[in-house]
């Protein structure tokens, strides 16, 4: 079944509050990257926030294929439009607040995080999430 924008919404949100942050953990606690920082978070609550923004027009788009399907490819391309839109606002043009100038956020630090983030959230939705929620992808995507 085609997600609704609901369900899209409960995938998105306990995907990020879950996979994400224990993704993001060994980033903020300095594990992986320049060192330790809060700002891995951050960047995962805007992904997180405008995500749900996206879903909107994701789900109108869906709409106007034959199928009301979404294709990996499709998601692919979303996530690169999401990491340059929070990319360019965090780091570029600096109207997402950060706790550290951003000056001070390596370019190649931020692109990883984003990265293995996206990849696991999307390996995630695609296999654990039809075995925890088997009824998942036939209430379209809601798991409440």
């Amino acid at each position: 079944m085609t997600p609704t924008l609901f369900g899209r919404w409960q995938t998105r949100l306990l995907l990020l509050a879950t996979v994400g942050v224990l993704v993001s953990l060994p980033f903020a606690i300095g594990l992986i990257g320049p060192g330790a920082n809060s700002v891995y978070f951050w960047i995962l609550g805007y992904v997180a926030i405008f995500g749900l923004g996206w879903d909107i027009l994701y789900d109108y788009l869906q709409k106007f294929r034959w199928d009301r399907d979404w294709p990996g490819a499709y998601q692919l391309i979303a996530g690169i439009w999401e990491l340059i839109f929070v990319f360019c606002g965090a780091k570029l043009f600096g109207f997402l607040p950060l706790p550290i100038p951003k000056e001070e956020l390596p370019i190649d630090a931020f692109i990883f995080h984003y990265s293995i983030v996206w990849l696991a959230v999307f390996i995630a939705s695609q296999s654990i999430m039809r075995i925890i929620f088997p009824r998942w992808r036939f209430r379209g995507g809601q798991w409440l």
